[in-house]
């Protein structure tokens, strides 16, 4: 057990750039894509992964020092750091959790999978650290690690179901067929994206607002292009900041290479998931006919490059920091993990149809309430944090993040944890009760595959 708990441990130690192109290598050559094209595309979905992540972290070692300034110049006082993603997910898999989730979540794969609860093959296991995140601090909450692997698992079905049902729109929008996205950060604003969608559809005026970043592009030319929006936004901030011309305008261009950079790689990215795509369909029609559709489950990543998430995501930065200012009783200021807004907005794009102010208008909802779950989370992450020997920033007491500590799902579960024997009974009726009425889906969907196939 202690070898397989190893060999699981190298793996993810490799990181998503490494181990995604030997994950979609294995997977091309089971799936008969040939080990030509298996190896080209490995390599290339790495390459993307690379190029996303540096512009993300351009993104965010631009930005970051920006908000500091701006918090400094303003006279922002909050107490809670926020330490971002990174911190978050070395803490979920240096957990007692962590060290078994790859095994656990595999098999609960494989189970939904034979159970035809989900349609996803999920091999984007870098992030099951955020299972491993829920079940760590679920852990530290209860006391008891088997509660931990449990909130874990719930997590998963929870995220996997999500996937499914978001997938047929993600297509459309994204243009990457087979493609689902199980991504326990992004799925977490699902919800609230389709509530907040209703109210708006209910409310005169409000409902007749589209703003569509492709729309706009295609209309004003030079004006709504990335380049452009992201560079004034960029400029903008760094006025705000109180930067010099020079400050500011490098800010400016930086942002609007972000903008023009995203996309770009997660061309590459595509490029490199569609043979896998293409066989995996066909290797699934060609022997589980009775089955519905079978999707890929990828990082999110896959998904930033949309024009509508960029630009909203840049504008979100600084009401991010107006909201922590404003709003009675948060103590946390958004720094490192700004980088991940963009993220928020993956599967809420496709819900909303490109609109960008109906984005904009659940992207504010969204960061208002996780600034306050992500402020109540923080004494649970600071002791997560100290349980595994995470060194704390200095001058530091408590610490946060906006990714997983704004997560409203893993928010629900682990407090429902701390209810006792009440509250797990109920975050486990949810789980299984939406596992159950996803089989019902999938059967039906399956059904109509067959019926239309026999008509023609």
């Amino acid at each position: 057990m202690d070898f397989i708990l190893k060999i699981f441990g190298f793996i993810s130690g490799l990181g998503p750039s490494v181990m995604m192109p030997i994950i979609f290598v294995v997977l091309g050559l089971i799936l008969k894509a040939g080990p030509g094209k298996s190896i080209r595309a490995g390599l290339t979905v790495g390459v993307g992964f690379i190029g996303i992540n540096l512009v993300v972290g351009l993104m965010g070692g631009e930005l970051g020092p920006a908000v500091q300034t701006m918090s400094e110049r303003f006279g922002l006082s909050l107490s809670i750091i926020d330490v971002g993603w990174p911190a978050a997910a070395a803490i979920a898999f240096a957990s007692t959790v962590g060290t078994i989730i790859i095994p656990v979540c595999l098999l609960v794969n494989i189970v939904m999978l034979l159970t035809n609860t989900t349609q996803t093959i999920n091999i984007d296991i870098w992030n099951y650290w955020h299972f491993a995140f829920t079940g760590g601090v679920t852990a530290v909450l209860t006391g008891s690690q088997a509660l931990g692997v449990f909130a874990a698992i719930l997590n998963m079905v929870i995220t996997m179901v999500m996937g499914d049902v978001t997938a047929p729109s993600f297509e459309e929008v994204s243009g990457l067929p087979g493609i689902s996205l199980p991504h326990g950060f992004t799925v977490a604003f699902v919800p609230v994206a389709l509530i907040v969608n209703k109210i708006i559809d209910v409310i005169p005026g409000l409902n007749k607002v589209d703003l569509d970043m492709v729309k706009i592009q295609k209309r004003y030319g030079v004006f709504g292009e990335p380049i452009l929006v992201g560079s004034v936004l960029g400029v903008i901030i760094g006025i705000l900041a109180g930067y010099d011309v020079a400050g500011f305008l490098g800010l400016g261009i930086s942002m609007g290479a972000v903008l023009v950079l995203i996309p770009k790689m997660a061309a590459m990215l595509m490029e490199g998931l569609l043979p896998i795509s293409d066989a995996a369909s066909a290797f699934i029609e060609g022997r589980f006919k009775s089955r519905a559709k079978i999707y890929i489950g990828l990082d999110s990543a896959v998904g930033i490059g949309h024009p509508t998430t960029l630009a909203v995501s840049l504008l979100l930065v600084p009401i991010s920091i107006f909201l922590a200012v404003i709003l009675p009783g948060n103590q946390v200021l958004p720094f490192t993990d700004l980088a991940v807004i963009p993220f928020i907005f993956v599967l809420i794009i496709p819900i909303v149809k490109n609109n960008g102010f109906r984005a904009l208008v659940i992207g504010i909802v969204t960061m208002a309430s996780g600034l306050y779950i992500a402020t109540n989370m923080a004494p649970l992450i600071t002791q997560s944090a100290a349980a595994v020997g995470f060194a704390l920033p200095e001058g530091a007491t408590l610490i946060s993040s906006i990714c997983d500590g704004a997560n409203a799902l893993t928010w629900g579960i682990v407090r429902l944890h701390g209810l006792g024997i009440v509250g797990i009974v109920i975050c486990t009726v949810i789980t299984v009760g939406l596992a159950v009425w996803n089989r019902f889906r999938i059967v039906k969907e399956a059904k109509a595959i067959r019926s239309s196939g026999e008509s023609e």
